[in-house]
C-alpha cells in the first residue's frame, strides 16, 4: 500500500516546473525591492518588478499582481520588457486559471523570439517548462518530456544558466520517477546535480535536488542512499530555519523512514513539516504529509487516530480533487474500517474504491480497444493491398501475350528511361552550377570581409601614427627643447619637472602599445584581458560591468586577439558615441560557440542608417564577426540604449 500512495502522491506534486523558493525569502524580496528603487531606466525597473511578482505569485497574489501591472507601465518604452509581461502574467494565472496560463506562456515565447539576449531566453525557456507543467494536470507526461528536451533544455544552454538547466533535467527525473522508472529518474536527476555543481549554482536549486534524490532512493528500493542527500540538504537549510523548503525536506525524510519501517521517527518527522506548512498555509503540501502520517499510524495499529486523519481527509476538497488521491482515500478509509472490526463501513469504503478503479481501468480499457482497432484497420488495409497486387500481375500476364503491347511497353520504357537519365544529367549540372555560384559568392564575401579587416588595420595604423606623432612626440620634442635649454645655461629649473614629462611620456607610450596589441592577453588568457580592458576604460562618467562564464583557455591565438578587438570597439562606440552611464559586458562560452552581450543606456541610433554609414566603427564589429563566420544582431532605441548580441564559432588549438 505505502509504495502505491507514495508514487501517487508524486505524480501530483513532483515535476511542477514551480520556481525554487529562495532560501532566504525576505532577504530575495528586499533586493529586488532596492533594484527596483535604484533601476537607472524605466526597463530595469519593470525586469525587476516583474521578478519579484514572480516570486510572490504563491505568497501574496494582490501584491504579485499589482508589480505586474507596474512593471507593465514601466515596460512601455522597452520592447523587451513589454515582450516579458505574458510570461510574468501566466504564473499568476496559473494558480486560477491554467488554460489561459497557457495562453500566455506561448504568447510569450512568440513575442521574446526575436530577442537573442540572454534575459529572453531565459524566460522563453522557463515559459516552455512551465507551459509542459500545465500538461501534467491533463496526464500528458510525454509531452512535458518532450517539451523539455526539445524547447526548454535548448533555450537553457544558449544562456549559459546552469541553475536553469539543471532545472529542466530535474523536471524529467521527476517524470520518470511518476512512473515509477526510478533508474532513469536517478540518471536525470544526478544530471542537474553536476551541471549545478560544475556551474556554482546557488544553494536553493542544490537543495531540490538532494531532496529529489532522496525521495526517488526510498521509492527505487536503495533506502540507503537517501542519507547522504538528506544529510546534504539538511546542511543547506540550516541556515535558515523559517525556509519553505523544510516542508519538502520534511516530507523526503519521513518518506525515508516509512520506506525503512520505522513508524515512530515517520511520525516525529512529519509533525514537524505538517506544522510549517500549516503556518504557511500550504493546504496541499499539509495534506500530502498527513497522507503519509496516517499511512504511519495505521502500520503501528494506532487505527482511531489513523481513522481520524483520512476521515478528515476525505471531505479536503484539495486532496479529493484528483482521481488518484481519492482511490488512496477510500483505500485507506476500506482497510482501518477492517482492521477496526467494523465489516460493514469497510464494505461500503470499497464499494466507493472499486467505482474510482473501474472508471480507471475503463479508461485503459478503452485505450486497448482504440488500440486493436487501428490494429484490425492496418491488417484490414494490408489484405486489400494484397488483392490488388495480385490482380496487377494478372494484368500484366495477360499483357504479355499481345506482341503490340509487348513492343509499345519497351518503347514507351526506353522514352522513360532516357527521361531520366536526361532529367538526372540536367539535375547534376544544375546542382553543379549552384555549387559553383555558392562558392563564389563566399569567396566574394570573404575577399570583401579581409578587404574591410585590411582598411580597419590600416585605421588602426594612422591612429597609432597620429598617437605617436601628436600625444608622445610632442612630449619628447618638449623635454628635448628644456634639456637643451638646461644644458646651455638658458634655462634653469629643476628636474622634477622633466621627469614628470618623461613619466607621462612612459605612461602614453604604455597606452599606445595597449592599444595595438594587449599584454595581459598572451600572458593571462582572453578573460582575465577583457577584465582589465573594461577596467581601463571605466571612468566616474561611465561604470563598465564585466561578467565572464566558462570561458576556455584553449582559444586560438588569433581567435582570441578578434574576440578582443570586438569588444574594445564596441565598448569604444558605447563610450565615445553613446554616452552611456553604465555598460554591462557579459561573455560566455558553451562548447564550440562564444557568446558576447553588450547592452548600455546611451542615446540608442537608428541601426539602418548607421550601417549604411561608412566607416564607422559598427562595421568593424560586423567585419570581425563575419570574419569568425558568427552572427551579429543589435536592438536600439534612441534614448533608451543599445543590445548587442554575437554568437563566434571557436574552436580550440589541438
Amino acid at each position: 500500500m505505502m509504495r502505491h500512495f507514495i508514487a501517487c502522491c508524486l505524480v501530483v506534486a513532483g515535476g511542477l516546473p514551480a520556481r525554487a523558493q529562495q532560501l532566504n525569502s525576505r532577504l530575495y524580496q528586499d533586493s529586488l525591492r532596492t533594484a527596483i528603487a535604484a533601476a537607472p531606466t524605466d526597463s530595469a525597473r519593470a525586469v525587476a518588478a516583474f521578478q519579484l511578482s514572480e516570486h510572490l505569485a504563491t505568497r501574496d497574489a494582490q501584491q504579485a499582481a499589482y508589480l505586474v501591472s507596474e512593471g507593465l507601465q514601466w515596460a512601455k518604452g522597452s520592447p523587451l520588457a513589454k515582450a516579458l509581461h505574458p510570461y510574468y502574467a501566466a504564473v499568476l494565472l496559473s494558480q486560477t486559471d491554467r488554460d489561459a496560463a497557457a495562453r500566455l506562456y506561448l504568447q510569450a515565447d512568440s513575442l521574446l523570439s526575436p530577442f537573442a539576449d540572454s534575459l529572453a531566453l531565459a524566460v522563453r525557456s522557463k515559459a516552455w517548462h512551465r507551459y509542459g507543467g500545465l500538461r501534467l494536470f491533463h496526464d500528458d507526461p510525454k509531452q512535458f518530456t518532450d517539451i523539455l528536451l526539445n524547447k526548454a533544455i535548448p533555450l537553457a544552454r544558449r544562456t549559459g544558466d546552469s541553475s536553469l538547466i539543471s532545472k529542466h533535467y530535474l523536471g524529467i527525473g521527476h517524470v520518470f520517477r511518476n512512473q515509477g522508472q526510478h533508474d532513469v529518474a536517478d540518471e536525470y536527476m544526478r544530471t542537474a546535480l553536476r551541471v549545478l555543481r560544475e556551474g556554482h549554482s546557488p544553494p536553493d536549486q542544490l537543495l531540490v535536488t538532494y531532496i529529489s534524490l532522496a525521495e526517488n532512493s526510498s521509492l527505487w528500493e536503495r533506502n540507503d542512499q537517501a542519507p547522504e542527500m538528506l544529510d546534504s540538504a539538511r546542511a543547506l537549510l540550516a541556515p535558515y530555519p523559517d525556509s519553505y523548503h523544510w516542508v519538502d525536506y520534511y516530507a523526503a525524510e519521513s518518506l525515508y523512514f516509512n520506506t525503512a519501517k520505522n513508524w515512530t521517527a515517520a511520525l516525529e518527522s512529519l509533525g514537524k513539516g505538517i506544522a510549517i506548512a500549516g503556518r504557511m498555509q500550504k493546504r496541499y503540501e499539509q495534506q500530502r504529509l498527513e497522507l503519509q502520517q496516517y499511512y504511519a499510524l495505521h502500520n503501528l495499529g494506532r487505527y482511531r487516530e489513523a481513522l481520524t486523519v483520512i476521515s478528515y481527509l476525505a471531505n479536503q476538497p484539495e486532496m479529493m480533487a484528483v482521481a488518484t488521491n481519492r482511490l488512496l482515500v477510500y483505500a485507506g478509509l476500506a482497510e482501518t474500517y477492517a482492521a477496526m472490526g467494523n465489516g460493514i463501513a469497510a464494505y461500503e469504503w470499497q464499494k466507493k474504491y472499486s467505482t474510482v478503479s473501474d472508471s480507471l481501468h475503463t479508461s485503459h480499457l478503452r485505450n486497448e480497444i482504440s488500440a486493436m482497432e487501428v490494429r484490425y484497420r492496418n491488417a484490414e488495409h494490408q489484405e486489400k493491398i494484397a488483392t490488388l497486387e495480385a490482380k496487377n500481375r494478372q494484368a500484366q500476364l495477360a499483357s504479355h501475350n499481345s506482341r503490340l503491347s509487348f513492343w509499345l511497353l519497351a518503347v514507351g520504357s526506353m522514352l522513360v528511361l532516357a527521361s531520366a537519365v536526361f532529367i538526372y544529367f540536367q539535375y547534376r549540372n544544375g546542382r553543379r552550377l549552384a555549387l559553383q555560384k555558392l562558392k563564389d559568392m563566399e569567396q566574394r564575401q570573404m575577399i570583401a570581409t579581409s578587404h574591410a579587416m585590411l582598411e580597419g588595420e590600416e585605421r588602426e595604423r594612422r591612429r597609432v601614427a597620429r598617437d605617436l606623432h601628436d600625444g608622445l612626440g610632442g612630449m619628447l620634442a618638449g623635454m628635448k627643447i628644456r634639456l637643451s635649454g638646461m644644458a646651455a645655461g638658458e634655462e634653469s629649473g629643476p628636474l622634477d619637472q622633466v621627469i614628470g614629462q618623461l613619466d607621462h611620456s612612459v605612461n602614453e607610450l604604455r597606452r599606445i602599445a595597449r592599444n595595438m596589441m594587449p599584454e595581459n592577453l598572451f600572458k593571462f588568457g582572453l578573460e582575465t584581458a577583457l577584465g582589465d580592458l573594461c577596467e581601463s576604460l571605466s571612468t566616474p562618467a561611465t561604470r563598465i560591468s564585466y561578467q565572464a562564464f566558462g570561458i576556455a583557455a584553449d582559444i586560438p591565438v588569433q581567435t582570441q586577439v578578434t574576440i578582443y578587438r570586438i569588444v574594445q570597439e564596441a565598448l569604444a562606440n558605447a563610450i565615445r558615441h553613446a554616452h552611456a552611464k553604465e555598460v554591462i559586458l557579459q561573455c560566455s562560452q558553451n562548447g564550440d560557440i562564444f557568446f558576447i552581450t553588450i547592452e548600455d543606456d546611451g542615446k540608442g541610433f537608428d541601426v539602418p542608417a548607421k550601417e549604411k554609414s561608412p566607416g564607422t566603427g559598427l562595421s568593424n564589429i560586423r567585419n570581425r564577426v563575419h570574419f569568425l563566420k558568427g552572427k551579429l544582431d543589435i536592438n536600439s532605441v534612441i534614448g533608451e540604449g543599445t543590445a548587442i548580441n554575437i554568437e563566434i564559432h571557436v574552436e580550440a588549438d589541438s
